[in-house]
């Protein structure tokens, strides 16, 4: 299953590599992404998916919610794959 993660991050040195490297060591592919410029932020919509059932999309976004700069906007769930 994937799932798209809305994100604001501020325009910082190494703030987009921090996001990415979290969502790599927490066990989940990237799938997809694209990025705003939005002045001092950007807005990235992030689609990833866990390597395997066990990874939990809850605890991916309390997670990003934690690095410095970021503000979770929302997650979708965009697709679902047959078991």
């Amino acid at each position: 299953m994937s799932n798209t993660i809305h994100i604001q991050i501020d325009r910082a040195d190494g703030s987009l590599q921090r996001l990415i490297g979290l969502v790599e060591r927490r066990g989940f592919h990237i799938d997809g992404m694209a990025l705003a410029d939005e002045g001092a932020f950007r807005r990235i919509a992030l689609t990833v998916r866990g390597r395997d059932s066990g990874r939990c999309m809850d605890n991916l976004g309390r997670q990003i919610d934690r690095l410095f700069g970021v503000r979770r906007i929302s997650n979708d769930i965009i697709q679902s794959e047959a078991a």
